[in-house]
């Protein structure tokens, strides 16, 4: 699909005022394609387009389409259609729409919505967003232990109709909601029908808690392979269910995250959706705190080129070599920062096993640092016709190297040892930690070359 071509053609149509032919274009795509159609709209032409859309494709088209968006588009139109919509959404996608809205007005649309779907909304916003409480879906498929199997398929065709569910397990609880087992629809299908629940369901369940973190949710999908897993309260009642599609939007809002804070820009203080096409003082508020600090920290490289100062009077040319000495401690350090993050973050990497890593990526650093030493030495003798200086600046470069690293591997693993986010030993401040370690073992290795040249 041509988006851009589809967005011309659109705009021609609206242009025409031919908004039969509109709404029969709009509603032939699917709701995916759409969010992206929408995206190249002005704000004007989506408001136009929306409210063409059948009430299904509206809502639909909801879960595809950014936060900003959604608080846009829903805050235009007629707020007893924007309640309809609401009203067709999972309550876990109503719940994300709403708490994305200010506090007065999600509640003008949660008095309009039905009552028994209102009060299961305000629930879900109760937990933090960020929490399975937040994540999860409180539409889930029950049945009781002595149910026979041709019982529990008579009521997953009623409540399946009638609450339009997702449908991925049926979860088995006794009279106080509490959880005593799963079943599987393929179980279902292929037992006897007159065969009781409890024959058939599986105990020993995986489950999630209200209060569990997304970090601890994807590990947990990620582990086990589930379509969806259960979530409970304190007390084993089950609350609701996270499926599949719930996590991947997980993985990807952490993956984002993480390529944010990997570049300094801090998600902490701005919202994501903002840092990119919101506010322009949003966008610079997210960016500065990490600038700052790096500012700081090359203010000490800075320092340590003026403590110096001696070197650059007796040898000038030792500043040429700064650039490529900085830049590629920089990168090979930026390689294992990067490999431990994405090790720790999908569990292939342990805090157990750092020993090993760093020891194995110490020595890495080393043989490419000789190699890349070496490459640079011969460079360094052929262009200045100074054997002394090429050894020098090619030993720096091993050493460099090979430190830069140690401490990129180090740092994971001593950010999550402590509880921070291993995420942001990859930003600019352990970028500016290696040029500092790496200017003073140059600088000093050239001193010590010259004292014993001019000794």
């Amino acid at each position: 699909m041509n988006t851009q071509s589809i967005v011309e053609r659109i705009r021609e149509i609206i242009d025409d005022e031919t908004l039969v032919q509109l709404k029969e274009e709009l509603n032939s795509y699917h709701e995916a394609d759409l969010a992206d159609i929408f995206q190249e709209l002005k704000p004007e032409e989506r408001l136009q387009c929306f409210k063409l859309l059948d009430l299904e494709k509206a809502a639909d088209l909801m879960e595809y389409l950014t936060p900003q968006i959604q608080v846009e588009l829903l805050g235009d139109i007629d707020e007893e259609m924007a309640s309809k919509i609401l009203t067709k959404l999972p309550h876990d996608a109503a719940a994300d729409v709403l708490g994305d809205m200010e506090e007065d007005e999600s509640e003008t649309y949660l008095d309009k919505l039905p009552h028994k779907f209102s009060e299961e909304v305000r629930e879900l916003l109760t937990y933090n967003e960020d929490t399975a409480g937040g994540i999860m879906n409180p539409v889930v498929l029950t049945v009781n232990s002595d149910m026979s199997v041709q019982d529990v398929l008579n009521h997953i065709r009623i409540k399946a109709e009638e609450d339009n569910m997702e449908l991925y397990y049926v979860y088995v609880v006794d009279k106080q909601n509490h959880l005593l087992g799963v079943v599987s629809l393929r179980k279902l299908l292929t037992s006897p029908i007159t065969q009781k629940v409890e024959d058939i369901m599986i105990s020993d369940i995986v489950k999630l808690h209200v209060d569990d973190y997304s970090d601890f949710i994807t590990d947990e999908f990620m582990k086990y392979q589930y379509n969806a897993l259960p979530v409970v309260d304190l007390y084993n009642r089950l609350k609701g269910m996270i499926t599949w599609d719930d996590v991947h939007d997980l993985f990807e809002e952490e993956t984002t995250e993480e390529i944010y804070q990997s570049s300094g820009i801090s998600t902490e203080v701005v919202d994501e959706d903002e840092i990119l096409s919101g506010n322009i003082i949003n966008a610079i508020r997210a960016r500065t705190p990490w600038l700052f600090i790096t500012l700081l920290g090359e203010f000490i490289a800075v320092n340590v080129a003026h403590h110096f100062d001696h070197t650059f009077s007796l040898l000038p040319v030792v500043a040429t070599f700064m650039p490529l000495l900085a830049g590629l401690g920089g990168n090979i350090g930026t390689q294992s920062i990067t490999l431990m993050v994405r090790g720790l973050s999908t569990g292939q990497v342990t805090l157990s096993s750092a020993l090993h890593y760093i020891l194995r990526e110490s020595c890495i650093g080393a043989s490419i640092g000789l190699l890349f030493g070496f490459l640079v030495m011969l460079v360094t003798w052929g262009w200045q016709h100074n054997v002394g200086l090429g050894c020098v600046v090619g030993l720096a470069m091993a050493i460099n190297m090979t430190m830069a690293t140690a401490i990129g591997t180090f740092t994971p693993f001593a950010l999550k040892a402590i509880k921070v986010d291993p995420a942001v030993a990859s930003g600019p401040v352990i970028a500016t930690t290696i040029d500092v370690v790496g200017l003073a073992v140059y600088f000093t290795l050239v001193t010590v070359y010259l004292a014993r040249v001019f000794s």
